[in-house]
């Protein structure tokens, strides 16, 4: 492929990014503002479940769905788009719509479970059902301690169907100077596995 139409193809990158009820909405938050300011991304699809909007109230002292992106960048975006759990019909419902990639953070171990067993209902699960089928990367954040067998459980039958189990496990080893770059540092080893390297990321050099 000729180094112009890869480069043009690197720019165009449409991600999916949901949040949900499980602790760890600074995460999400600093992979939000990574994906604003990455030029190979163009269109960011993001999902807030209920429950998601109450965790970042609790820990990011945010308020309600509305101007909620504006919230969490601090700045109004063109990229990210708010989609609606409830909507079903959104475009990626639906296999014909061009998502490249999907990351789920965090990762309630009840989306896992509906997620695991092909229940859709909501518009987060059938984002990752149409991923799973049309065997687009799906990443999994799952955040939850300790896990019973019905979580290892669900992870396996996720991981069998071609999903990425990527908890939401921080890295220590690189010293980072506060929360907001152990969730930095984090959300780079995502974006970097579904294929977007940053170079700001930390690289053990042994």
């Amino acid at each position: 492929m000729p180094k112009s139409v890869s480069t043009a193809l690197a720019a165009t990158r449409v991600l999916t990014i949901a949040t949900t009820g499980a602790s760890g909405a600074l995460f999400l938050r600093e992979l939000l503002r990574i994906v604003e300011q990455d030029s190979r991304i163009a269109t960011v699809n993001f999902i807030a479940s209920d429950s998601a909007l109450r965790v970042m109230a609790e820990e990011l002292q945010l308020t309600g769905r509305n101007n909620l992106i504006q919230q969490l960048l601090g700045k109004a975006s063109k990229k990210i788009h708010l989609q609606s759990n409830a909507d079903i019909g959104a475009n990626i419902a639906s296999g014909s719509y061009p998502s490249d990639a999907m990351v789920v953070l965090p990762c309630s171990v009840g989306t896992l479970a509906r997620i695991a067993n092909g229940v859709a209902a909501q518009l987060i699960e059938r984002a990752a059902d149409v991923c799973l089928k049309e065997k687009r990367p799906l990443v999994l954040c799952v955040r939850e301690t300790p896990l019973n067998k019905i979580h290892i459980r669900n992870m396996y039958r996720a991981a069998d169907a071609g999903a990425t189990i990527y908890p939401l496990i921080p890295t220590f080893y690189n010293h980072p100077d506060g929360f907001d770059e152990m969730a930095r540092q984090f959300a780079y080893r995502v974006l970097a596995h579904i294929g977007l390297p940053n170079p700001n990321a930390y690289s053990w050099k042994g």
